[in-house]
C-alpha cells in the first residue's frame, strides 16, 4: 500500500468529517450558481469524476484542486491563514511554557546570586 493511502486511512475522524463537509459545501456552492458538473470541472481544469470525488469529500483529492474550487467561489484567500504561525495554538503554548521556564531559571539564578553576595558580606 502506498504511503499516501496509509496516511489517508489514518485521518482523524473529525478531519475526515471536515473534508466531507467541505466537499458538500462546494457542491452546494456549485449548485447555487446553477453550474453543471461538466462546466464546473472544465473551469477547474479537472475531470468530472475528480470533481465528483471532491464534492463527495474524498480526502485523496489534491490540495491544488481544492484551492481551485475555493478560488471559483472566491474563498481561496482563507488558505493563507489556515496554518499561520500566529494561529498555531500548540506552538504558542510551547513558547509560553519556554518563556515561563526561562523566567523561573532567571529568578532562581538571581536569588542564588543575591544569596552568594550576602554570604560574601558576612
Amino acid at each position: 500500500m502506498p504511503k499516501t493511502a496509509r496516511a489517508l486511512l489514518q485521518l482523524p475522524p473529525g478531519t475526515l468529517a471536515a473534508i466531507e463537509k467541505l466537499g458538500a459545501d462546494l457542491a452546494v456552492a456549485r449548485l447555487r450558481r446553477k453550474e453543471s458538473l461538466k462546466t464546473w470541472a472544465q473551469r477547474m481544469g479537472v475531470s468530472v469524476p475528480t470533481l465528483q470525488r471532491l464534492e463527495a469529500g474524498d480526502p485523496g483529492v489534491g490540495i491544488g484542486i481544492v484551492a481551485t474550487a475555493l478560488w471559483l467561489i472566491q474563498r481561496d484567500g482563507e488558505l493563507g491563514a489556515l496554518a499561520a504561525p500566529e494561529h498555531d495554538r500548540g506552538a504558542i503554548e510551547m513558547d509560553v511554557r519556554q518563556a515561563m521556564e526561562l523566567g523561573q531559571a532567571r529568578a532562581r539564578a538571581a536569588a542564588a546570586s543575591r544569596l552568594s553576595a550576602e554570604r560574601q558580606k558576612d
